[in-house]
């Protein structure tokens, strides 16, 4: 339940939200003292908040107890369900091989590393792959991109669509050879079309766009996969205080994988490295920290060995730990190979 529900003016609001108390059981879970300091108000008025805000949840938890309880699945029943479960194709068979079949649906995916690893090819790939149709053993979905840092490239997804397309159309000719097989009906720009494409300038609007989520794809109930890159940028530049941060981000993470797992769809979470002092030396790790790892379903760390990309699985609760080359090429994402090397960064 959003904060949005309790009757506050318009300027309080926005004070909660910008602390991170974007729902109502964060508010509940606080003092009216700590609630008071966080959100720079007085004690009176947090006081009163609180009151309005265990009124709410308290009303809601009496009215949907029975439903709580009906709501039990047994574990076959859960098993069929997440083998079941689609997967995005990344276009490398070898990453798609220790993903088990691609990006899942369902999960938070995070996927981080340096720069020029092709964190934002990997999404770019993403938005474009879940709309291979299904006659082809894609989603035929859409895409949310939430680009915090700029680094979308409409000239590269343009690139991207049309070698997906042309791989379809040489896919059909093949097939045509052998069996009866579809026409491929999907133009490039049809696949520009279906990425939806938001600009974040600030955390607070990161926080905004992720509470107007819920709505708005249920109004495009045909996306399936939401894409942030980053999600570090603006808790990296504007946040000193550490522990609102980690309640923000804490809340985010939650109302990620609720969309994941009420919408059948795959949260891809890019993330950058920053310096960890472990052992006696600086070491690169996954930035936000880590509290923040717990956070996402699956971990994926991308790094150089020598010149080539590499993948590697560091947590999931369903896939064994393993590593796979990849490269990117004019055409996205593809199976390394020696023609298509480049020199380390980092």
């Amino acid at each position: 339940m959003e904060t949005s529900r309790l009757p506050l003016s318009s300027s309080i609001r926005g004070k909660l939200i910008s602390a991170g108390y974007t729902s109502l059981s964060s508010i509940s879970s606080v003092s009216s003292t700590d609630l008071a300091r966080d959100v720079n108000i007085t004690e009176a008025e947090a006081f009163e908040i609180l009151k309005m805000a265990n009124q709410i949840t308290g009303s809601s938890s009496r009215n949907g107890s029975s439903s709580l309880v009906n709501g039990a699945k047994n574990a076959w029943d859960m098993l069929n369900e997440e083998e079941a479960l689609p997967h995005i194709t990344t276009s490398c068979s070898d990453l798609d091989k220790i993903l088990g079949g691609g990006i899942s649906c369902r999960d938070v995916t995070e996927i981080g590393g340096v720069p020029g690893i092709g964190k934002t090819q990997i999404g770019i790939q993403l938005s474009v792959n879940v709309q291979i149709p299904r006659e082809f053993g894609g989603l035929g979905g859409k895409a949310i991109y939430i680009d915090t840092e700029g680094s979308f490239m409409v000239e590269r997804a343009l690139q991207i669509a049309e070698a997906c397309v042309e791989d379809m159309e040489e896919y059909t000719g093949y097939m045509h050879k052998h069996f009866k097989a579809s026409q491929v009906q999907m133009k490039p720009n049809d696949i520009l079309e279906n990425i939806f494409y938001f600009r974040v300038c600030s955390y607070t609007e990161q926080i905004a766009l992720v509470n107007h989520l819920d709505k708005f794809i249920s109004e495009n109930k045909d996306v399936k996969v939401v894409i942030v890159d980053s999600i570090t940028f603006h808790f990296r530049q504007d946040f000193d205080d550490l522990a609102q941060r980690t309640r923000v981000l804490s809340e985010m993470a939650l109302k990620f994988m609720k969309l994941a797992k009420k919408f059948s769809l795959a949260v891809v979470l890019l993330n950058q490295v920053t310096t960890k002092y472990t052992e006696g030396s600086f070491q690169l790790a996954l930035a936000l920290g880590d509290s923040w790892s717990h956070s996402c379903t699956n971990r994926v760390i991308l790094y150089w060995n020598g010149d080539e990309r590499y993948a590697y699985i560091d947590k999931s609760p369903s896939l064994p730990s393993a590593s796979a080359s990849y490269t990117v090429t004019s055409r996205g994402l593809r199976n390394s190979s020696a023609s298509s090397k480049r020199v380390k960064m980092m």
